[in-house]
């Protein structure tokens, strides 16, 4: 494999990244953090929790010398809407540097396999118009960090004219910085599709390593159990939780190993980096032992496991609806 033997120096100090998903959860705690580094942020998401409403409201004047921050409505499986962030990006700041598709869903019911498409809890169809049939996680958690790798190194290499953040190249790197999961490393019956997805995120990552020969490392994280929104806001995934025994891995943690994913010279592209409860290292794509330790267990699973043979026993299971 080729790589770049003496990687540049990059500093996220006088960049701009582009988040999706930063409305809320890891996504919002690494905007905050590369603005207090010096990096313009624009948060792509189709809405803006509290903290991240009062964070753009603060951050989006116009000052001397002070990084912004702005908000631009995406909906990330709609892919007019991923080109428009990147529009939004080259009209406000010259262009992206950094590009950090982290928008995602963890199984949700309406989009999830043990509640097929056209079944009561599901907003899949099971009948779509054009036959094309889509499951909206898959949507969410896959195709839409894919389609935003390939927006990203189209326009680094081939930039719009004027472009402040230019062509990528071994003196101007890029980066691409995607969130998978510890769920990527291991099975997850009660959550298949989201495994899945994290399985194949991690999968994408590693085949894009040699990117680093053009200048553009993409690499990312792959949390623990994090204290987001996707569990905290979900009584139906806190259950899986013994709080008394199972620890929290702060989305602080995995915003600062993905600020490594950009700047630190040994973390190279491909790599993918586990985030548990004070631990940090990168995962191997062969004889890997698996994630260990506080922020990598949910020592209740075995109740969503009785919950899927509940609906699994349920007259009809996955029979669509009308």
């Amino acid at each position: 494999m080729t790589t770049i033997s003496d990687p540049v120096s990059f500093s996220v100090d006088g960049k701009t990244a582009i988040i999706t998903g930063a409305g809320s959860g890891i996504g919002f705690s690494f905007a905050q953090l590369l603005l207090a580094r010096g990096c313009n942020i624009v948060i792509a998401d189709v809405s803006l929790r509290s903290e991240a409403q009062k964070f753009v409201d603060e951050h989006s004047v116009k000052e001397d010398g002070k990084p912004r921050a702005v908000f631009v409505k995406t909906d990330v499986v709609q892919w007019p809407d991923l080109d428009n962030m990147f529009e939004v990006a080259e009209k406000e700041f010259g262009g992206a540097d950094i590009v950090c598709p982290g928008a995602g869903v963890y199984e949700p019911h309406w989009s999830n396999f043990w509640h097929p498409p056209g079944t009561t809890k599901s907003k899949d169809t099971a009948q779509p118009k054009n036959g094309l049939g889509h499951y909206a996680l898959l949507d969410i958690n896959l195709t839409h960090p894919i389609r935003c790798t390939q927006v990203a190194i189209s326009r680094w290499l081939s930039p719009p004219e004027g472009s402040k953040a230019g062509k990528a190249s071994d003196t101007n790197p890029k980066r691409i910085v995607h969130i998978s999961s510890i769920a990527g490393q291991a099975p997850g019956f009660a959550t298949p599709l989201y495994n899945a997805s994290k399985h194949a995120i991690s999968g994408f990552i590693r085949s894009l390593a040699s990117l680093d020969t053009l200048g553009i490392r993409v690499n990312g994280v792959a949390p623990g159990i994090i204290k987001t929104p996707l569990w905290t806001e979900h009584p139906e995934k806190m259950k899986m939780l013994d709080e008394n025994i199972d620890a929290w891995v702060e989305p602080e943690e995995v915003a600062d190993a993905m600020l490594r994913c950009c700047e630190d010279k040994t973390v190279v592209g491909g790599w993918v980096l586990e985030v548990t409860k004070g631990k940090t290292r990168n995962v191997g794509w062969r004889d890997d032992p698996g994630p260990t330790g506080p922020g990598a267990t949910a020592s209740n699973v075995a109740s969503t496991t009785a919950e899927v043979y509940q609906w699994l026993s349920e007259p009809g299971w996955g029979v669509a609806k009308g």
